[in-house]
């Protein structure tokens, strides 16, 4: 998963034949002027229904002009397979010029790129064996072909075995690869190459659900032959790298941008300008089906969501994807020649608590109180609500309603309610003292202060941390409210830098190895140190189902134990916001972990 617009995760799987509906697509009744020109404000019109959300916004293009599209957080590390690098942004930005396998879908499935691979078949069930027959046309942008290599050095970087992460002793992790999850890379047994190395089989050691995630569903390839070069290792010989050649190309695609390397995309990124803006222009050695018809695309860096608006009325930008607020959205409404979009998909909303902290970490009965204390319904009333009356407390850790696997697990357990007389009771059943007033542990020791983190410039996770101030001090624990630097969230949380933080995942459409990396011990997003040997062992089991109903009931089984647990808060399903000047067509909601540049080949001026 990745966390939102911030931190990702990877993963949902053949459950992504689940789809989920999108609430709206608007279309304004103005056409072909820009953001400040005349014409009809935007107005919400459905374009959402099962089975549209893939064409919305859909139209021919012609050649020329430039779309500037807002990221709302710097880049500050270029590997998105790290554990430090996996946020929303970078994801966004190296999808359009790195390649991947399986791409996730404004549908909540996913579609195999066949500009990448002409085929990804599992051939065998024992052992389980994938072969991908990768396209004849398929290269780097430097004239090397894409082969098998280029998916070795994927698992074996990935694997948390052939290239392990830093030691705990490391804290400037220069020793090793730190993936955000190795889930499924590290149930494969081989990857080779035959046909000249444009068929890869992949055997597993173990079944894996989610395999259509493999390679891809948000997270790409590096080119293997740059990470040989830089590290001194055989050219083509990506199965023989040692660990620290393989640390050193590691760390060179964590540093280093894609302008100073080979890529393969629709697009090459001829600038990046660090904290403003990544310019992008076709790529001549681009083989896609799809050629881009823009003359440039540009990833404008914009950290206040509440500057967005303008940039849009004024032309600077012409399309944003904010974190909606009930003002922006409302300016939004009153631009003229702009579409809107308000989706909902695989994003949710969520408050953790750091099980690295010793009172935390320690006391279940002080997260169950600390939970069933805070009101989501109020939070949802103050915030996203204003704007859309049907969000609703979420009630699970791993699927969103819609979704096949789907049970409230948390509601009926209290948490979110904001029962004050419940969560007391959690606390003096298990003696602290204090409670109301100024709360103790059973053996004297102070309870807080804890601090709340969120986002800079995000007004509604601002009020999301006042509010469970409020609600926390009824049970006698204060709360400081601490923001975080616009870019520094992966920072803060891989370095446990929060008592709670508030923060959102944004999943892939696998549900399975999103669960692995997100809850089980040692998970590449399991930021709080959240340990539970039942929980590993049915998220384990799951990951291995190949029946989507099996597993789904495997994930349920743990969600019972961690919501009862309290690590994690499930507040709501996170709304997207999508807005776009009516003269461009093709960019649409993506709400998984891609984003709505998942097809920026297609996006254009309409024709």
């Amino acid at each position: 998963m990745r966390a939102p617009s911030s931190a990702l995760t990877r993963g949902l799987t053949l459950a992504a034949g689940l789809t989920l509906v999108l609430t709206a697509c608007s279309s304004g009744g103005g056409g072909g002027g820009s953001g400040s020109g005349q014409g009809a404000s935007a107005g919400l019109t459905s374009c959402s229904t099962q089975g549209k959300a893939d064409t919305c916004n859909s139209g021919a293009t012609k050649p020329g002009g430039t779309f500037t599209y807002t990221l709302e957080k710097n880049i500050q590390q270029w590997n998105v397979q790290d554990s430090n690098g996996n946020t929303f942004e970078n994801a966004e930005a190296l999808e359009v010029v790195l390649p991947q396998v399986f791409v996730p879908q404004p549908d909540l499935g996913v579609a195999l790129n066949t500009d990448l691979v002409t085929s990804a078949t599992q051939t065998k069930t024992s052992p389980q064996t994938i072969v991908y027959k990768i396209n004849p046309k398929a290269s780097w942008n430097d004239g090397t072909p894409i082969t098998a290599d280029d998916f070795i050095y994927y698992w074996r970087t990935n694997d948390g075995k052939d290239c392990p992460p830093p030691p705990a002793s490391d804290a400037s992790q220069t020793k090793g690869c730190l993936p955000e999850s190795t889930a499924g890379y590290d149930r494969i047994k081989s990857v080779t190459g035959s046909d000249g190395g444009k068929t890869v089989t992949v055997v597993m050691a173990k079944p894996f659900s989610d395999w259509k995630q493999l390679f891809g569903g948000g997270y790409p390839l590096y080119p293997a032959h740059v990470a040989e070069k830089v590290s001194g290792a055989k050219a083509g010989d990506a199965a023989h790298m040692t660990a620290a050649q393989m640390t050193q190309g590691w760390q060179y695609f964590q540093k280093t941008p894609p302008t100073k390397y080979a890529t393969a995309g629709p697009y090459k990124m001829q600038d990046w300008t660090d904290n403003d803006h990544a310019t992008f222009v076709p790529d001549p050695k681009w083989w896609g089906a799809a050629k881009p018809s823009l003359q440039r695309l540009i990833f404008k860096v914009i950290t206040d969501a509440t500057q967005e608006p303008t940039a849009l009325r004024n032309n600077e930008v012409q399309s944003i994807y904010p974190q909606p607020e009930v003002d922006l959205v409302n300016q939004i409404k009153s631009i003229p020649n702009v579409t809107y979009t308000i989706g909902n998909g695989l994003d949710w909303e969520h408050f953790d608590l750091n099980l690295h902290n010793p009172v935390i970490g320690k006391y279940k009965a002080l997260r169950q109180a600390m939970f069933t204390a805070i009101s989501v319904k109020d939070i949802v009333a103050k915030t996203v609500g204003q704007f859309d009356p049907q969000v609703k407390q979420l009630g699970n850790h791993n699927f969103v309603p819609g979704q096949a696997g789907y049970q409230d697990l948390v509601t009926g357990t209290g948490q979110g309610s904001g029962d004050l007389a419940k969560a007391k009771k959690y606390l003096t059943d298990a003696k602290f003292t204090g409670v109301g007033t100024a709360l103790k542990t059973p053996d004297g020791k102070a309870v807080g202060p804890f601090n709340c983190r969120y986002t800079t410039g995000n007004q509604i996770r601002q009020s999301e941390c006042q509010i469970l101030q409020s609600d926390l001090a009824n049970l006698g624990i204060k709360v400081t409210i601490k923001p975080i630097g616009a870019a520094d969230l992966g920072t803060v949380l891989t370095s446990h830098q929060y008592d709670i933080i508030v923060f959102a995942w944004i999943a892939s459409p696998f549900p399975n190895a999103n669960a692995q990396q997100t809850w089980t011990t040692g998970g590449g997003g399991n930021y709080g140190g959240y340990s539970n040997a039942t929980v590993d062992k049915l998220i384990s089991q799951a990951v291995g189902e190949t029946d989507a109903t099996k597993a789904a009931n495997l994930l349920n089984q743990a969600d019972k134990i961690m919501t009862d647990d309290a690590y994690v808060l499930p507040l709501y399903q996170k709304p997207t916001f999508l807005a776009v000047q009516t003269r461009f067509v093709n960019v649409r909601d993506n709400a998984t972990n891609v984003g709505p540049p998942y097809n920026t080949a297609q996006w254009g001026l309409k024709k």
